[in-house]
């Protein structure tokens, strides 16, 4: 029996709408770290042909300049485009017991909407890892909505 190689692919692109503000946190030396969940819906038809709903609640993590965009940016409420990787977070509980957590690390984050000054809608905005904004080139890569 030989061995198959699998290549390795760790890619989660997500839709939905953030259930609070960022939180935004330094490191010691000093990386802005911003960590917020989303809701992603899904619908569907179940066999008596009744329409069905449920969210599924994400956490993500945004580093450095796009974390601070992010804390800029994003509020409750708003839908944003994330992709990036799956990873296991693991810590030590307020009762010492070691807890994991799965979650996406952004590589690119996309405001599908954001609040202006005034309160209305403003155009959507991009931040990407090492926190440059998206240029408009990249369209091919954005999901079609």
């Amino acid at each position: 029996m030989t061995n198959i190689r699998l290549p390795e692919q760790n890619q989660v692109l997500l839709v939905g709408r953030l259930t609070r503000d960022p939180e935004v946190r330094y490191t010691q030396k000093g990386q802005a770290v911003a960590r917020f969940d989303i809701a992603v819906n899904r619908r569907w038809k179940d066999l008596t042909g009744e329409w069905k709903e449920e969210a599924t609640f994400v956490t993500v993590v945004a580093w450095a300049q796009m974390a601070e965009r992010c804390k800029e940016k994003l509020k409750k409420g708003l839908p944003v485009h994330v992709e990036g990787r799956l990873a296991m977070d693991e810590y030590t509980d307020k009762s010492g017991q070691k807890r994991r957590t799965l979650q996406v690390v952004a590589r690119r984050i996309q405001f599908l909407s954001q609040t202006s000054a005034a309160g209305g809608p403003a155009p959507s905005d991009d931040a990407e890892e090492g926190g440059a904004p998206a240029a408009a080139a990249d369209a091919a890569d954005d999901v079609p909505f």
